[in-house]
């Protein structure tokens, strides 16, 4: 469903960014995707969506090359980049109905599926309003709503939690699980593997554009006995007081 294949991005025509990285995530699965500021995430989310080109390897959405086959991998799959601080003069269903433009959502649709996911982040009678307005909070959840009112097959989602009210991270798990129970696939970035252990089926763990582990959160503490899952991650990325 999603797929990369020995991914690199080099920066500054020096600066390898993202090392022969691959991964794939398959049908009805929920992917968390961690590691430190600067470990690479969303140099490999901005591969996986277009945004950037590899410089080698390729990356696939629902069987379609997102270089070679660009459109149509595009339509395959929701976005939620980092930061919800984009087109802010609209308001925010005229930015939801942009979007849905784009994805040529059929209006039955779009009104059913915009009233039901604003009704559970709480945006109901926030829609009409400027984004320039609204709280960073209330950005991020309008971006998560019009990036799922087409409801593609493959959710990429940036630090999607970031900014959110509980009420709003919650409604935004359950929606990865029912997504996922559908038999589609959520890959989304997080700092915080407390999150991943409750809602993910795999983990991919990066530093410095490199894997350093996929698999589940259970064989991550199978594998460092007695340690917490804030002490394994530390241990992983090389954490060292020293470097304070």
């Amino acid at each position: 469903m999603i797929k990369a294949e020995h991914l690199s991005f080099v920066y500054g025509g020096s600066f390898k960014a993202v090392d022969d990285l691959s991964f794939h995530i398959k049908k009805g699965q929920i992917v968390g995707f961690a590691g430190p500021n600067g470990a690479g995430k969303t140099t490999v989310i901005r591969m996986l969506t277009g945004v950037l080109k590899p410089a080698e390897g390729r990356a696939e959405i629902n069987g379609h090359d997102i270089v070679k086959d660009a459109l149509e991998a595009k339509k395959s799959f929701a976005y939620v980049a980092d930061n919800p601080d984009v087109l802010l003069q609209l308001s925010g269903l005229e930015y939801i109905n942009f979007i849905a433009d784009i994805y040529k959502v059929p209006s039955d649709e779009r009104k059913e599926r915009v009233a039901d996911l604003s009704e559970r982040f709480g945006m109901s009678d926030s829609l009409l309003t400027p984004m320039r307005e609204y709280s960073h909070g209330m950005r991020q959840k309008l971006m998560i709503i019009a990036a799922l009112t087409h409801n593609p097959p493959a959710w990429i989602l940036d630090e999607p939690m970031t900014g959110l009210d509980p009420s709003a991270a919650y409604e935004l798990k359950n929606l990865m699980r029912e997504h996922a129970s559908k038999g589609n696939a959520v890959l989304f970035s997080t700092h915080v593997l407390e999150v991943a252990e409750k809602l993910c089926d795999h983990i991919i763990i990066i530093n410095h554009g490199k894997d350093l582990y996929q698999g589940t959160v259970e064989k991550l503490e199978d594998e460092h006995k007695g340690k917490d899952l804030e002490e394994i991650f530390l241990d992983l990325i090389n954490y060292r007081k020293e470097d304070l």
